[in-house]
């Protein structure tokens, strides 16, 4: 009994924590608050207020206001309304684990007692509330979850302690350690390999060596040394063993789509993953003018048209004014569609003028290739079915509005994501919260997937320049 009671002191005590979340974490990802074990979380009526207002707008957001309702009202439709302002039990583990509590913090009764900042904006109300249940519960750390930077900012100013942005789904803590798609040696690929045992195939040489020589691969990584020869990718791992395809710099530098050829080695990777019929997403990042668009859309017309596999391609992008503006333009969907479309336009042009055998109009490739410009909305509810959809943008989707558009992709339909983490548009995104970071680093291991970080501008010395100076 005294051993068992001595062994039950040497546990540290866990730090009770309260977590007053902001509207916008709840958008990002509607089931956050389920997400911080057992610590207590607060919704302020506010953040309430704001979720009814947004989920009958016509914003992309909208649904995942709707979802993030839902999923508070199923664990607290039982509840009374005492209990939901004392907290409601996240989940039913026993007395074993300690669980948190959901509960609803009704901030408009603050009206009537002193507060700090003024009441009249909302962010200022769900600051005031922290305020509130910091200055009642000294005992208890109360912490502000919020992406919205200068709202951290106004609460640290206003005397809150403790003010965090949502880092649950944030797999990376610096963006020069996202997963690049590719490792490249210093000096001689094999002078680093001890052993290997090699097996040819036709034309495809396959390498084994052990996987201890390679402690940090992935399936689908490419290679590259410093010899400007060698070149391979990691096709397989059993067994401690990593089978590696050798695919040689000049095969690569070889790839062809559409007349167009790669620049450099790192296009190279990329045409040799898009036009690989296995690779059900290929996920393309790097900066602007490094061809991610071309290479994607000649691709596309290289196995539509050319190869016959697919059967039409889907293009869409993401950016923060399409929800929101889209409903109320003139004429049809994709003519809606057009001036946030203008890079897939151009890059068609550019493809037009590559093929010589194409004597037609624009409008003839595209009714060919059955190219369709569909919104971001579009994908959800459905099922895309042996088609290639292009995702363009995808730095200013967040992990949730991704992973509904991954899952629409039926049998025969390959995804191809693209986006510039350098260039965030939303608001409530970094680089490291971004759904585009997300995927990388949650597909790297899948046998499906390829990733490639487009490294160099290509589009003009103008453009080259910019991106490294400016």
């Amino acid at each position: 009994m005294s051993k068992e009671k001595s062994q039950h002191q040497t546990i540290p005590p866990v730090e009770k924590i309260k977590y007053i979340l902001d509207t916008n974490i709840l958008l990002h990802d509607p089931f956050a608050f389920l997400s911080f074990q057992e610590h207590d979380v607060v919704v302020p009526m506010t953040v309430l207020e704001e979720l009814d207002s947004i989920k009958d707008r016509r914003k992309d957001v909208s649904r995942d206001a709707r979802v993030a309702i839902r999923a508070l009202e199923e664990v607290l439709k039982d509840a009374s309304p005492e209990e939901i302002l004392a907290g409601v039990p996240l989940s039913g583990n026993g007395e074993q684990q300690p669980t948190g509590k959901l509960s609803i913090f009704n901030d408009y009764t603050l009206k009537q007692t002193a507060h700090v900042l003024s009441f009249n904006e909302n962010d200022n109300r769900i600051i005031n509330a922290a305020l509130h249940i910091q200055q009642q519960q000294k005992s208890i750390k109360v912490v502000l979850v919020t992406k919205d930077i200068n709202m951290r900012l106004k609460a640290k100013g206003a005397g809150l302690n403790h003010v965090e942005d949502y880092r649950t789904d944030q797999l990376v803590d610096d963006i020069q350690f996202l997963t690049k798609g590719y490792h490249q040696f210093s000096g001689d690929f094999w002078q680093k390999i001890k052993s290997c045992e090699s097996e040819t195939s036709g034309r495809d040489t396959t390498h084994y060596v052990e996987g201890a020589e390679l402690p940090s691969s992935f399936i689908n990584e490419y290679l590259l040394d410093e010899t400007d020869t060698f070149a391979g990718k990691i096709v397989g791992k059993e067994d401690d063993k990593l089978a590696i395809l050798d695919l040689g710099r000049e095969r690569l530098m070889g790839k062809t789509a559409w007349g167009i050829h790669p620049k450099n080695i790192y296009q190279g990777m990329a045409l040799d993953s898009l036009l690989d019929p296995n690779m059900d997403l290929v996920i393309l990042t790097g900066p602007a003018g490094c061809g991610k668009t071309l290479l994607a859309l000649a691709s596309a017309l290289e196995q539509v048209i050319e190869r016959g596999i697919y059967d039409k391609v889907i293009v869409t992008r993401s950016t923060p004014e399409i929800a929101e503006s889209i409903g109320f333009l003139p004429g049809t969907e994709e003519e809606k569609m057009a001036p946030w479309l203008s890079a897939i336009t151009d890059s068609l042009e550019v493809l037009h003028k590559q093929d010589e055998n194409m004597n037609g109009s624009l409008n003839y490739i595209m009714e060919k290739a059955n190219i369709q410009f569909k919104s971001v909305n579009f994908m959800r509810g459905r099922s895309i079915q042996n088609a290639i959809v292009l995702l363009d943008e995808c730095q200013n989707l967040t992990a949730s509005q991704l992973k509904t558009i991954i899952t629409r992709c039926g049998e025969g339909t390959k995804l191809i994501c693209s986006g510039n983490l350098s260039q965030i548009d939303s608001n409530y995104l970094t680089a490291l919260t971004s759904g585009l970071t997300y995927i990388v680093e949650r597909f790297k291991d899948f046998p499906g997937s390829s990733t490639i970080n487009l490294n160099g501008v290509v589009r003009s010395r103008l453009a080259s320049f910019a991106e490294e100076n400016l």
